[in-house]
């Protein structure tokens, strides 16, 4: 049995995998060489089913027509995208596209230089990258399979083939999706997917569940469509099964005025804002929830990769980093697509947080029917990802590191983030009061979530909870931290509800500033709190209402700049 409970499967003589076949970066070449070629036209059509296994001995997704709005449904072919595909016709002259001449791009070259594998850092890059080069006709000449001619003009809403393909087999060896027509399909980034699937599944009225607090551009997203959020309380290790469950059997729509909620969006890995991963058992029961409920399930993965060695605390060796690429890809927690049998998982990958944002390239995957829904979207709107950027980024995946190389990285990166994150730990270890401050480890992403008890606040127990709420404590604290030098993001930001919610947080993040401005900032974050709930230096406890100061006084001595711990673009 594998770790989710399916069998072996028999093969025919005919049949190239079963169940439990897994395919690894040592069977990518063999795969490319018994497939077509990558077609090298302009505007070429591609589908992740030319270069994924076919999936023998799998079940096909469930149709999903019952969720589709009717915006979806309605939506056609793009006559022109579709017209497109016969320019591959061997003889063809087209009159018929409005495709420019790549001899009137003002480009002839393009290169960049990164680094080789394993040396990632910025200096090793500058001692020892590569430069990489690529030409206007590449293809043409030989050279390559993607080049500025292709790149630059326009193509299918699925993306490059060429850049399709590096995803599609990365996608297969790190999730083994476990049914057989599954896809994926580039996008401009998750934002721009998330978009999408609302467009594709909800309409005006409709519940979207979520976690109680969640990532604030994708509540921004849902308000204007007239989606409602309904948040689904949570732990360290994010959405809560149980909770979720006991909302679904127990709704009513005359009481709620919705039909029952069809469609969760949840953050597993490193959760935006929380930083709360969910483990592999937490999972496995979302997922049963899910299917009980006949839920359909936006997995938003930004920070997959950014997974993390176990906190050792501030006086222990660090852990040491995976030793091969399938011990980093056995650590990696399961994936919610890795569990799907049903087709109800719509993953959002994107190369924001493991190459760079300003790529505006990601992809997702899902069963071939919301994958050819999407396809029409895309079409008609975003038509497809930044040519320059898919370029850059099969240049640098494909033809520089390979798979191989491109593991390596995220080996790299996940000891960065575990630095990054043992660094902050340790710092409120240090500096924050624990009295009314806790937090925990978080195992992924890129936030570090505080609580702060204001229920202790010295105003609070002057009045005895009369008149204070909860949002002045809040708002008086935050304003305090950027008066000190030091910005952080309100938990009420992300509160799904929009309200403040009974509990008071701060967002942190620990992936952009230098590590000693970390510390100073969670330093200053200590002091601030400190002097707002009346403590002594080095104490954790509530002194009394005695000795209350603002940030008018020391607080603000010393300083000269500040240090930002909390900001994000999504």
């Amino acid at each position: 049995m594998t770790p989710l409970g399916l069998d072996v499967v028999a093969a025919t003589d005919t049949q190239a995998a079963s169940f439990t076949e897994r395919f690894s970066v040592n069977g990518v070449p063999a795969r490319r060489s018994k497939a077509p070629a990558v077609s090298i036209g302009l505007a070429a059509y591609a589908s992740s089913d030319m270069f994924k296994s076919p999936g023998y001995g799998k079940p096909k997704a469930r149709r999903w027509d019952h969720i589709l709005n009717q915006e979806s449904t309605e939506r056609e072919f793009s006559s022109l995208k579709a017209a497109a595909r016969l320019l591959k016709t061997p003889g063809l002259i087209s009159l018929g596209g409005g495709l420019p001449s790549s001899t009137v791009f003002p480009f002839e070259h393009m290169e960049f230089k990164v680094p080789q594998p394993p040396k990632f850092s910025e200096a090793d890059t500058k001692e020892s990258g590569v430069l990489v080069r690529a030409g206007k006709h590449d293809a043409a000449e030989g050279k390559s399979i993607y080049d500025i001619h292709i790149a630059f003009n326009y193509g299918q809403g699925s993306g490059s083939a060429q850049l399709l393909r590096f995803v599609t087999e990365h996608t297969e060896i790190v999730h083994h999706p476990q049914y057989q027509d599954w896809q994926c399909n580039l996008t401009v980034g998750s934002t721009s997917a998330f978009e999408i699937a609302l467009r594709t599944f909800c309409t005006r009225g409709d519940y979207m569940i979520t976690e109680e607090y969640s990532f604030c551009t994708a509540i921004e997203t849902a308000a204007p469509l007239g989606i409602q959020c309904l948040g689904i309380k949570m732990d360290s290790e994010g959405l809560l099964p149980a909770h979720m469950d006991e909302v679904l059997s127990n709704w009513s729509e005359s009481e709620r005025g919705a039909k029952k909620p069809f469609l969760l969006y949840t953050v597993p890995t490193g959760q935006n804002p929380t930083g709360a991963t969910q483990g592999a058992q937490r999972r496995r029961e979302i997922y049963a929830c899910a299917q009980k409920h006949d839920l359909y399930i936006l997995e938003d993965e930004p920070y997959y990769f950014l997974q993390m060695q176990p906190h050792t605390g501030p006086d222990a060796p660090a852990a040491p980093p995976p030793s091969s690429h399938e011990a980093f890809l056995e650590a990696l927690i399961p994936s919610l697509l890795s569990m799907d049998t049903d087709g109800r998982v719509l993953r959002m990958d994107s190369f924001s947080k493991v190459i760079a944002p300003g790529m505006r390239v990601g992809w997702i995957t899902a069963s071939a029917q919301i994958i050819e829904r999407y396809v029409r979207y895309a079409e008609v709107s975003t038509q497809m990802p930044s040519g320059v950027s898919q370029l850059m980024l099969f240049k640098l995946l494909d033809e520089t590191w390979g798979h191989s190389g491109y593991l390596d990285w995220l080996i790299w990166i996940r000891m960065e983030y575990t630095r990054k994150r043992d660094n902050i730990v340790n710092a409120c270890e240090r500096f924050l009061p624990k009295g009314v401050a806790s937090w925990w480890a978080p195992r992924a992403g890129m936030f570090h979530w505080i609580q702060v008890d204001w229920r202790k606040h010295p105003l609070v127990l002057s009045r005895q909870g009369d008149g204070v709420a909860m949002l002045e404590l809040e708002e008086k604290i935050w304003k305090a931290g950027v008066a000190s030098g030091v910005l952080t993001a309100k938990g009420s930001w992300f509160r799904a509800a929009g309200d403040g919610g009974e509990d008071m947080f701060f967002r942190t993040t620990f992936a952009a500033s230098g590590e000693e401005d970390v510390v100073e900032a969670v330093e200053r974050f200590g002091k601030g709190l400190r002097v707002e709930f009346g403590l002594a230096d080095g104490e954790g406890e509530v002194n009394g209402v005695d000795g209350v100061k603002g940030f008018d006084g020391e607080a603000k001595k010393g300083v000269k700049r500040g240090y930002q711990t909390g900001s994000d673009c999504g």
